[in-house]
């Protein structure tokens, strides 16, 4: 019979595309990861891995076990978590998935403050701007911002954000004022990689009017980091689409400038992901999360 431990290491196995990533890792041998993979498919009498030159791929009884043990193991995280509640300690593991530039700035101080009112907690901050949604299941709590394609978390709003369209004084002296989405095409443009979206579409809304404008740009330089394109703005060379939460601080000391004010970008609101409803969430994840709508909610940015 399996236990636990055994469950809790198929897990990593499934969230590394081979046996040798998953060695590493664990900090240990790829013929050691091999054998206990070996006595856990003996055990079962079922074989729950393909293995290929230089990946993996989960059988149909894989890919249902790793599925019933993000459930079985959350509901024991949960038993151990109710348990300490019960005397009023918090502790376990809290972890949580964060947008890299965001992360960086807002998250990671958020996660020493709380790790150091708790002591008994420790946590895990993974920053990323492509999530794996395969390994959803893996984190406490998903800080995310733009477009949610997945509709099985529960959401919850921790600040509203909106979408701003930047320029340089110096690139506007040099290129002119954008007046409606349609000039954007004779304009230099810099795009962001994010979250797979579509970054070369950008689509306005008027309030005025209820008008709606899509415009397919072609930027002369992209990049998946969020500071490299606010700096090449900053340094005059196009256009950015931006959140508010990263270009608040340089539009209100002047070195962007808002264009199409008449205008809106779809919001990307900050927002917080949970797997669980209240009642059966764990105690580190419902303080941590307190602490985010109290944080965040008050825009720091600004």
């Amino acid at each position: 019979m399996i236990n636990s431990d055994d469950l809790r290491f198929f897990q990593m196995i499934a969230t590394h595309s081979s046996l040798a990533a998953t060695a590493r890792a664990l900090n240990v041998t790829p013929p050691t990861i091999t054998q206990r993979l070996q006595a856990i498919e003996h055990k079962l009498k079922l074989k729950l891995v393909e293995r290929h030159a230089r990946s993996i791929t989960l059988t149909d009884e894989g890919e249902l076990l790793v599925e019933r043990a993000s459930i079985i193991l959350g509901e024991m995280d949960d038993l151990h978590e109710s348990i300490y509640s019960q005397r009023n300690e918090v502790r376990g593991c809290l972890k949580i998935l964060a947008p890299l530039g965001f992360g960086r700035k807002y998250i990671a101080p958020l996660v020493t403050k709380f790790q150091q009112q708790y002591k008994n907690i420790s946590v895990e901050l993974e920053l990323s701007d492509n999530p794996d949604w395969a390994t959803k299941h893996s984190w406490d709590i998903i800080i995310y911002i733009g477009e949610l394609r997945d509709s099985s978390f529960r959401l919850t709003i921790l600040a509203e954000n909106k979408r701003f369209l930047c320029a340089s004084p110096a690139y506007i002296a040099k290129h002119g004022l954008v007046t409606q989405p349609a000039d954007l095409r004779q304009h230099h443009c810099i795009a962001l990689r994010e979250n797979a979206e579509d970054v070369t579409m950008w689509k306005f809304s008027k309030p005025t009017t209820s008008k709606t404008e899509s415009i397919r740009i072609k930027p002369e330089l992209t990049c998946n980091d969020g500071r490299v394109i606010k700096q090449w703005a900053l340094d005059g060379y196009g256009i950015i689409s931006r959140s508010e939460w990263d270009v608040a601080p340089e539009l209100q000391k002047g070195s962007l400038v808002r264009l199409l004010t008449n205008y809106e970008l779809p919001s990307a609101n900050i927002v917080a992901l949970l797997g669980t409803d209240q009642r059966s969430r764990s105690g580190r994840t419902t303080k941590f999360l307190a602490l985010l709508k109290k944080s965040i909610g008050e825009k720091p940015w600004y």
